[in-house]
């Protein structure tokens, strides 16, 4: 498909029912979301996407914040708005900066282990976390990153999983296809980010923000779950749950833990899920949830 300016954008969409948007992280990967997607096909039509110079679209900025948002609505009006939207990592941002732009456009908002409304703040707690995950790996990793190819990236995604026996599969997993990495889409979006993030207005937004949210994570995220308290404490339709025992990619991690109280969420029909609710449907096999109610 093609944004507002021209821009070709790869799309693919699969399922039968209301639509979901899946945003993926990064900046400067590709959707990652294929067994997602999968999962989820039953009961929703998914459409994923990569965002612009990233993965199988087309390359050229620019590379903002602002000009990913109105890419994003092309893809969200494509899929028939108004829609539920799931972002995951930095597509948690873009996401939740979608929904603030067109709350009108967004039926249900899923936070998947983003890293709150400060840009910096989680960073050195993120930084210590993925060295001592990493461990003897690091001085490996420094040599692999002056190019930063797939075996890079591959040994940098296995501080994201939270089990060591699985990390190197998983991380495979997230290579698998591989498409280079743009770092300059990356660049991009970390300047503007640092030119023109306001973290007060984002919070102030958030607290006039109706659309349902789901912030959804793993506790054994090296990124920390603090850094989501202000973002939780802000939105008044926010359901928090935590994984325990889980990394930075829950759908990939424990599928089982994390797509009950997913798929609850996206079909529910009510303003808000109680906690109890997410609490019993979260629940799977010797797995649980933790829920946290920003409401007590």
């Amino acid at each position: 498909m093609r944004a507002d300016d021209g821009r070709e954008l790869w799309t693919e969409v699969s399922g039968t029912g209301p639509a979901v948007v899946l945003v993926h992280g990064g900046p400067g990967l590709w959707d990652m979301f294929g067994a997602l997607a999968a999962d989820l096909a039953d009961r929703f039509t998914v459409w994923r996407w990569d965002q612009r110079g990233c993965g199988r679209s087309a390359p050229g900025g620019p590379y903002t914040v602002e000009r990913f948002v109105a890419d994003l609505d092309a893809v969200v009006t494509a899929a028939g708005a108004p829609v539920a939207v799931l972002g995951h990592s930095w597509g948690a941002q873009l996401a939740l900066r979608y929904a603030l732009a067109h709350p009108d456009r967004v039926t249900r908002l899923v936070y998947l282990a983003g890293t709150g409304l400060s840009p910096t703040a989680w960073k050195p707690a993120f930084h210590a976390a993925f060295v001592r995950r990493i461990g003897p790996d690091a001085a490996r990793l420094l040599a692999l990153r002056e190019r930063y190819d797939r075996a890079a990236a591959v040994l940098q995604w296995t501080a994201d999983v939270a089990d060591p026996a699985r990390a190197e599969e998983i991380a495979e997993a997230m290579a698998t296809p591989w498409f280079a990495v743009n770092m300059d889409v990356n660049a991009g979006i970390a300047a503007d980010v640092a030119a023109h993030w306001d973290e007060a207005a984002l919070e102030e937004a958030c607290r006039q923000l109706t659309v349902p949210t789901l912030i959804l994570d793993g506790a054994a995220d090296i990124r920390p779950r603090w850094a989501l308290d202000t973002l939780a404490a802000a939105l008044p339709g926010v359901t928090r749950v935590t994984l325990p025992g889980v990394g930075h990619v829950p759908w990939l991690e424990a599928p089982d833990a994390a797509l009950p109280p997913l798929r609850a969420f996206l079909e529910a029909g009510r303003e808000r899920l109680g906690v109890q609710d997410v609490q019993a449907l979260g629940r799977a096999g010797d797995r649980d949830v933790e829920v946290v109610d920003p409401a007590g």
